[in-house]
């Protein structure tokens, strides 16, 4: 078979399964964030910290999607929220159909907010829908200030874009202007927001990013 037409087949059945799903989020009032981004930039960090600020007042759930371990789940248990952990085996992406699959292990009608930690990696992850309603897309300082224009599929499509690790700014050469007008000149209408697990910077301003996307979704 021709890789190209493979490559449409396998993204048709996933948008199918996603669009599926979205509507079941939709009819049940979750709001689902799917969060991407390099290995490494603080996706768990961050997510660790979410929880702690808002697991009170909501009532959230968490898919981790990893190639091996459950190390991230485990970090995220210690939360008492929910988790369940996917491990593809080697892909470098989650699918729809594993997040279909993965629904069991939750009690839907319990829940407010879903929120998946995607696989470490800015390409495959931009062309699989989950049935999320918004994508995050973290990058760190101690990345290039130019990864948007080297992944511009990830940014294009990211509703909001997260420059973590703000603690470590004053060691880099990162220019958080820069990264801020390369992610624009992709997607002007994306959320830009800019955090430290560490000293706490900007947790704020996240935590009522997510409380305002949850009453969209509701």
């Amino acid at each position: 078979m021709d890789p190209i037409k493979l490559e449409r087949k396998i993204l048709s059945r996933n948008d199918r399964v996603a669009a599926e799903i979205r509507e079941l989020f939709r009819s049940r009032g979750i709001a689902v964030l799917n969060m991407v981004s390099s290995p490494g930039s603080g996706k768990t960090s961050l997510l660790e910290k979410t929880l702690g600020g808002l697991s009170a007042e909501l009532r959230i759930a968490v898919i981790e999607g990893d190639i091996q371990t459950e190390n991230d789940a485990r970090r995220i248990a210690v939360t008492g929220v929910p988790v369940h952990q996917i491990n593809t085996g080697g892909a470098c992406h989650l699918e729809a159909e594993m997040i279909r699959d993965s629904l069991d292990h939750f009690d839907l009608d319990d829940l407010d907010l879903l929120i998946i930690e995607n696989v470490g990696n800015l390409v495959c992850p931009s062309a699989f829908d989950l049935g999320e309603g918004a994508r995050i897309a973290l990058i760190s300082v101690t990345e290039g200030d130019d990864k948007p224009l080297k992944y511009p599929a990830m940014f294009h499509t990211a509703n909001v874009m997260v420059i973590n690790k703000m603690d470590l700014l004053p060691y880099t050469d990162f220019s958080v202007d820069e990264v801020i007008r390369n992610a624009r000149s992709l997607n002007p209408d994306a959320r830009i927001l800019k955090t430290s697990c560490r000293t706490g910077e900007g947790l704020a301003a996240w935590s009522d990013y997510v409380r305002e996307f949850v009453a969209e979704m509701r």
